[in-house]
């Protein structure tokens, strides 16, 4: 089913200096929906910092049903990007990427728990790596039921990857935009936009920074987020995120599992009934199959792999 396209509109009287970079330090990428309670305090914050001088400002507004529209167009420096329905945190980003003008994207939830205090940060470390991630304190706010999810996914992403991941889900966050453009289409339409798009930074080898932030508690509407159904997509998208950057974790341990049962299945038989079962036969024969499936997925994601970078040196 083909979607909607978001709709795009500006204040008539928005500045000259807002057309494509003008100078722009970097574009901040805002997705809302149903913000109206924390967006005064976030624009005011932009106001007295300046950021709407020295940045480019989109909020993508996904089918909110309050008046968070209303509240963002009347601001002329602020290019407010419409979805006519609600498609998901991770929609709205790939929407402000693709409609941002300058080389560096910033990520900011708008639900008021990030201040710009360390854009300027940010946008400094941009200049050497391809993803600055902002860090949250051990004070910052958390779910306490989304914890233990959260370690699971963390425990997984670090086999996955073989070394520390940082807060790989954090909302507040940099990219190279001709970086993460060639992956755009990869990335989830959900909240595991922000999941995905480490790990898949990570795993091609970019360089990535982190940048400790203070994350205050929402304002307004609790979080949408489910235990149990956006932790379910998280861990299926992360297996999916393993099948396209290290096919080998999955088929490998897979394959040696069903190899050494059907060996231990077939000592056991033929030393107790003079004879090697047929189950035992195929469990081996299937570890085999998984091993070299493993083998020619591999070879297929460092193909994808391959393309994803050049396309990423061409854009």
């Amino acid at each position: 089913m083909s979607q909607a396209p978001a709709s795009r509109t500006r204040a008539a009287t928005e500045p000259s200096n807002a057309a494509p970079d003008g100078g722009r330090r970097a574009s901040i990428v805002i997705p809302v929906h149903n913000e109206a309670e924390a967006l005064p305090g976030l624009l005011a914050a932009f106001e007295h910092g300046g950021v709407l001088r020295d940045y480019e400002v989109l909020i993508v507004d996904d089918g909110s049903t309050d008046n968070s529209p209303e509240l963002i167009a009347g601001h002329p420096a602020i290019t407010l990007i419409r979805h006519p329905a609600n498609r998901g945190y991770g929609a709205a980003l790939k929407t402000g990427v693709r409609r941002a003008s300058c080389d560096k994207v910033i990520f900011m939830d708008g639900d008021g728990q990030h201040a710009p205090d360390a854009l300027d940060t940010v946008v400094r470390l941009l200049d050497d790596h391809a993803l600055v991630i902002g860090e949250r304190g051990a004070d910052s706010p958390q779910q306490r039921r989304r914890l233990a999810g959260k370690r699971l996914v963390r425990v997984l992403g670090e086999y996955l990857l073989e070394q520390r991941l940082p807060d790989y889900n954090s909302g507040f966050r940099g990219f190279q935009r001709e970086r993460l453009l060639p992956i755009l289409g990869l990335l989830p339409n959900g909240f595991s936009f922000s999941t995905t798009s480490t790990l898949a930074f990570i795993k091609q080898g970019w360089e990535y920074a982190t940048v400790p932030i203070h994350v205050r508690a929402r304002v307004g509407r609790p979080s949408s987020m489910r235990f149990v159904r956006d932790g379910l997509k998280m861990a299926l998208l992360v297996l999916r995120m393993v099948m396209l950057f290290n096919p080998l974790k999955i088929f490998c341990p897979a394959s040696m599992l069903f190899g050494l049962i059907g060996l231990g299945w077939g000592v056991f038989g033929f030393f107790t009934a003079d004879r090697i079962p047929n189950s035992a036969v195929l469990t081996i024969v299937l570890g085999m199959f998984l091993f070299f499936i493993g083998l020619l997925a591999d070879q297929i994601a460092l193909l994808h792999s391959s393309s994803n970078g050049s396309q990423g040196g061409r854009s």
